[in-house]
């Protein structure tokens, strides 16, 4: 038996949502644009960015698996962390890990990459 794998958002270099097999796995998602510069609004943006994507395909955060979270800067490890805990319903934060990495712009501080149960 043959499970058909769906993607939404697709470019040449990726696609914004695939769901295979009940799960859904969304690219990273980070605040658009240069304008935001601190990490807890970049955070807030980004993590609306992963509530439409989830909405999108009828799952919601209380559904997500794992996060994985690329900060610029380890030292925002807190100011980042004040933001994300309010995020997450209670009793359903998923299995997480946050890394110091570069990521594809200057102006990026933030990156969160994540996988969920479909709706």
């Amino acid at each position: 038996m043959s499970l058909l794998i769906e993607r939404a958002g697709t470019t040449p270099r990726m696609s914004k949502i695939v769901r295979y097999a009940g799960i859904v796995y969304l690219c990273g998602q980070t605040a658009v644009g240069a304008a935001i510069p601190d990490i807890a609004a970049q955070t807030r943006e980004a993590l609306a960015r992963v509530d439409a994507l989830l909405t999108e395909v009828g799952s919601n955060r209380s559904r997500i698996l794992s996060a994985l979270i690329h900060l610029k800067d380890a030292t925002q490890f807190s100011a980042m962390n004040e933001v994300w805990e309010s995020w997450p319903p209670v009793d359903a934060a998923p299995a997480r890990t946050t890394v110091q990495a570069s990521l594809a712009s200057p102006e990026l501080l933030f990156e969160i990459t994540i996988t969920a149960a479909a709706g």
